[in-house]
């Protein structure tokens, strides 16, 4: 047998090439095709629809006669938190029956017209650059599908907007881009037993119209419509505010009037029923923010309301007068300073220089020894209710308590005189020798409940409460409630809660039920600042040495003894003396809590200390000089693990206020120039979580109520992006004040820079103070106080809100409350 020549064969993998014929290849279909009916039309999809079809499976030989959209999405976007970012797309060829946005990656944002070729969304809040994906597809009218992707970068938040100046002009002014109106002013009718405010000392019924001083103020949504709440709703809602005092030159018409050492009872009864809170509806309609005249929320809530009291001290025999023999009710509220928004949608209001208003006869030391013990005496003059020297007679605050009763038996006037009557029970139940007791408590109100009576919440203590502030709300961990009393040297204190928080109660029914829930049991401490910048919360526990009654300061009865005297108790425990403590504000991100101390006339030399260094002299352009700490600081302190059960803390200074021209090495001590230098911290508030402010790296808002820098400029409004406790370091400063001189090391925060700027300048003679926005953070409220104060009908020192149109005017000023919004929409700050 022959054998033929054969090839090798192996293994080839299937990389041999046996088909010979001339049948087209898969790219000349394509180019034969693709080129005829859809060049560079959708991309690969297109193409292989091109070829085979629909289903991929349809024969060779039928003609697909669909065609694809040609898209594009547009440059990729660098942006900054809360900003409104507008994604563009465009179909530049082709039929389009569909288009719209998806979001591919990143942080999950919500597109407003997601089905369209124009969407936008509002930048997230981040700590870091970070970028988001989203692509823009189109969908022909053949039902073929072609996309295009970009993406947006966004950076941490910023303060986007152009520093007001300083100024003495008598108007409200804001930055470019933003504009402000006036919504609710001294004397605006709440409801139809009442007409307009004439402005010229005429008016009365304060009881139906807005109060004086608007002062702390709380925003709350209302569902669209009826009184149910909204927490979420930002054009529908109640605003509560506090009215802490009153102008009472302005309120009568040639100022107020006395007879043979006698006010007129009509003037007292206008005048205190021009302290108080307001409850008002106001609504967000096409042209702008109103308030509802006669919505059937609003309510005044005045020093004559009817209150209750719970906690510790309710029923106890220090509550007891001639109107609550008890000790379980008493009759309104009043120098409502700083507020509180509580978690489960209630507003609690503090109760501050409230002593001021209380007569005592001459001899009242005397006869109060005698009746309720030296004891007595002591409490009543370390809480500002002391008499004159050598026994002499006390007047009290626009001598109210000599007018006669409105009728007999009517006393709503005679309770402001705290004279202990001798023939009466020593238990004070027919006079009203308690009755200053009954005051420097927080009042919580439930707003959408105007049948409600306000509740005093003794279990937070006793003080010139400036006001009450929650820290973060965790699950199953007991809430921290902050407080300042509001007086040079006085303390800090926390209350916390002996009831865990339960998320579920956010949206209870029974909101007082709530408070009492929260509010009425607990822990109050009071906060001891050490040099190393550590700190210890310490116990307000009677029995716990040394609140006992063998104490030789104060002989401490019990518990409600201590909490109605927290200050004695704060004394004998070593509490830090601070500037004037004032509003508290908590990070809603980290919990850091930032607290107000707005300056203090009588701190020396000597007595400076490292939560409190500075002790100086600020000369004014137009003569003299502000002595002590007259521009104030803004403290701030963490919690030992973040916890608000936590007993210790570490603390920093914030901001040192001072005028830019100090000296940087002991007096500004924060840096601070021509765009951020303020005096006198007060109001101080962090942005809604609800929104893009109060995330990431949060807003936070400080006023200021002033009088050391009102030389060079009104009072005003700034808004920062503060960092974290112990972001700077240590520095030691030298003092001289009054021909002393002394060095002191204190613990100073990073530098605020450009993140601390002036927003807002008020108009003259005024204190800017209260504040909130709305859920979106798209609204702010802003509370403008005693403008032209000084003045009198003859002295008219200010025409606002008059002024603000052309800034000048000729009526007498009002406080009012004004909205600001962006012109273009935008969240406002940022």
């Amino acid at each position: 047998m022959t054998m033929l020549n054969q090839p090798t064969i192996g293994y080839d993998d299937g990389d041999v090439d046996t088909n010979t014929t001339a049948n087209p290849h898969i790219g000349d279909l394509i180019a034969s095709r693709y080129s005829r009916r859809q060049t560079m039309r959708g991309g690969l999809s297109a193409m292989t629809a091109a070829v085979f079809g629909s289903t991929m499976l349809a024969a060779c030989d039928k003609d697909d006669e669909r065609r694809a959209t040609t898209v594009t999405a547009g440059s990729s976007i660098t942006t900054s938190t809360g900003k409104t970012v507008t994604l563009s797309g465009t179909v530049t060829s082709g039929n389009s029956a569909s288009a719209g946005w998806t979001q591919t990656s990143g942080p999950i944002v919500t597109l407003a017209n997601g089905a369209s070729p124009t969407a936008s969304f509002t930048a997230p809040a981040v700590t870091a650059s970070t970028m988001l994906g989203f692509r823009f597809s189109s969908t022909s009218s053949d039902g073929i599908t072609s996309v295009a992707d970009t993406s947006v970068t966004v950076t941490p938040a910023t303060l986007d907007f152009t520093a007001v100046p300083k100024s003495l002009a008598d108007v409200v002014a804001v930055p470019s881009g933003y504009q402000v109106t006036v919504l609710y002013r001294l004397g605006d009718p709440i409801n139809g037993t009442v007409g307009a405010y004439a402005n010229d000392g005429t008016d009365t019924t304060f009881s139906a119209r807005a109060g004086d001083h608007h002062d702390g103020m709380s925003f709350f949504g209302l569902a669209a419509t009826g009184t149910a709440p909204d927490a979420n709703n930002s054009s529908r809602g109640l605003l509560v505010m506090n009215h802490e005092n009153i102008t009472e030159s302005y309120l009568h018409p040639n100022g107020p009037t006395t007879v043979a050492g006698v006010r007129p009872t009509a003037e007292v009864l206008k005048e205190i029923e021009a302290h108080g809170v307001s409850v008002i509806e106001i609504t967000r309609g096409t042209s702008g923010w109103s308030y509802i005249p006669t919505g059937s929320l609003n309510r005044r809530i005045t020093p004559f309301t009817q209150m209750s009291f719970s906690g510790p001290v309710a029923g106890n025999t220090l509550l007891f007068t001639a109107f609550s023999p008890t000790g379980r009710a008493g009759r309104g509220t009043i120098n409502n300073c700083a507020n509180g928004t509580m978690p489960w949608m209630t507003y609690c209001t503090a109760e501050e220089n409230w002593a001021g208003y209380y007569r005592r006869e001459a001899g009242d030391n005397a006869r109060r020894t005698t009746a309720l013990g030296a004891r007595s005496v002591v409490a009543f003059n370390r809480y500002g209710l002391g008499m004159g020297s050598g026994d002499t007679i006390r007047r009290g605050n626009y001598d109210w308590a000599t007018a006669a009763a409105p009728a007999a038996g009517d006393t709503r006037i005679a309770k402001f005189n705290a004279t202990v009557d001798p023939t009466q029970p020593a238990s004070g139940t027919a006079d009203f020798r308690n009755e200053p007791n009954q005051y420097g408590w927080i009042v919580e109100i439930d707003p959408f409940d105007a049948a409600s009576t306000p509740r005093k919440r003794t279990a937070l203590g006793r003080m010139n409460h400036e006001g009450v502030v929650p820290g973060r709300m965790i699950a199953g961990v007991r809430p921290a409630f902050y407080m300042g009393d509001d007086a040079q040297n006085e303390y800090v204190y926390k209350f916390v809660s002996a009831t865990p928080w339960a998320a579920a109660d956010s949206t209870a029914a029974n909101r007082l039920a709530i408070g009492d829930k929260y509010l009425d049991s607990g822990t109050l401490y009071v906060a001891k600042m050490n040099a190393d910048g550590s700190g210890q919360w310490m116990p307000l526990t009677f029995g716990t040495a040394p609140l006992t009654a063998g104490n030789a300061t104060y002989a401490f009865a019990d518990q409600a003894d201590v909490l109605t005297h927290a200050r004695l108790a704060g004394d004998v425990l070593g509490a830090t003396r601070m500037d004037r403590p004032e509003w508290t504000a908590v990070n809603p991100v980290s919990g850091e809590m930032y607290l107000t101390l707005t300056n203090n006339s009588s701190r020396t030399v000597a007595t400076t200390d490292a939560a409190n260094p500075r002790a100086y002299s600020d000369p004014k352009t137009n003569g003299g000089a502000s002595n002590g700490n007259p521009n104030g600081h803004v403290f701030r302190l963490r919690e030992t693990g973040d916890s608000s059960e936590s007993l210790t803390f570490t603390w920093d200074i914030y901001a040192f206020g001072a005028g830019s021209d100090l000296n940087p090495a002991n007096i500004n001590l924060s840096n601070l120039d021509a765009t951020n230098d303020f005096s006198s911290p007060d109001g101080l508030w962090f942005a809604r979580p609800s929104n893009v402010a109060g995330q990431g790296t949060p807003l936070l808002w400080i006023q200021t109520d002033d009088g050391a820098f009102t030389d060079v400029t009104n009072c005003m409004m700034l808004a920062a992006i503060p960092g974290t406790v112990g972001d700077g370091g240590t520095r030691t400063i030298t003092n001289s004040l009054n021909g002393a001189a002394g060095s002191q090391t204190t613990r100073i925060g990073k530098a605020p820079g450009a993140a601390l700027k002036r927003f807002l300048v008020g108009p003259k003679f005024c204190e800017i103070t209260g504040i909130d926005s709305t859920p979106d953070g798209r609204t702010l409220f802003v509370n403008i106080q005693h403008p032209g104060e000084g003045g009198g009908p003859t002295n008219i020192t200010s025409n606002w809100p008059q002024s603000q149109a052309t800034g000048t005017g000729t009526g007498r000023p009002r406080s009012a409350t004004i909205v600001i919004t962006k012109t273009d929409g935008g969240i406002v700050g940022l």
